[in-house]
């Protein structure tokens, strides 16, 4: 039997317009994580939040202890959801995140946060790696402008990129609206 389980990656404060490294559209998709986080509270469905801090006082953004690394109010976790703290872009790289998917036998996951282009790529690609089924809610991931060799990537390219890079190879990449109307367990 399939066993699904929502992974919510970042969503922090320090991503949102008054924290130090602000992402484009991230309201609109902390949005549709909260919409998806409620109808998994509603099917039973297991959630695990993902956290990360910066090992350094001198990071740019998500700072050992600071408020900008707490959760946003909008998903923040019940107490029987487990929050992974992760110190790298890969949420499964020397966390526990791996052995709670074990402890309740998921199989599926279903991926939303940010930054599109940095922890979700990375955990998608690292969970297609170890057998799990990943969907992406596209629309209710974020990133950023990217600079690279003089040219700014505006975020809307950015994110198409890596759904699109995602959706090649490594999961099934929807929008939250087609999820929520076509997943039977939810």
């Amino acid at each position: 039997m399939t066993k699904q389980a929502l992974i919510l990656i970042d969503i922090q404060k320090d991503y949102f317009p008054q924290g130090k490294w602000p992402l484009d559209g991230v309201e609109a998709a902390a949005d549709k994580a909260q919409r998806l986080l409620k109808a998994f509270r509603q099917a039973g469905d297991a959630v695990i939040h993902v956290r990360h801090e910066f090992t350094s006082q001198d990071a740019p953004f998500f700072t050992p202890g600071s408020e900008g690394a707490h959760l946003h109010p909008k998903v923040l976790n019940e107490h029987h959801e487990p929050v992974v703290l992760k110190h790298f872009v890969n949420a499964f790289r020397e966390t526990h995140l791996r052995e709670l998917l074990e402890q309740r036998s998921i199989t599926d996951l279903v991926v939303v946060g940010s930054m599109s282009h940095m922890c979700i790529d990375g955990v998608v690609r690292a969970a297609a790696d170890l057998g799990y089924k990943v969907t992406v809610i596209h629309d209710a991931c974020a990133t950023r402008d990217l600079e690279f060799n003089g040219v700014t990537i505006p975020a809307a390219q950015v994110h198409g990129a890596y759904m699109a890079s995602l959706a090649f190879g490594y999961a099934s990449v929807v929008a939250a609206d087609e999820f929520l109307t076509t997943q039977v367990a939810i």
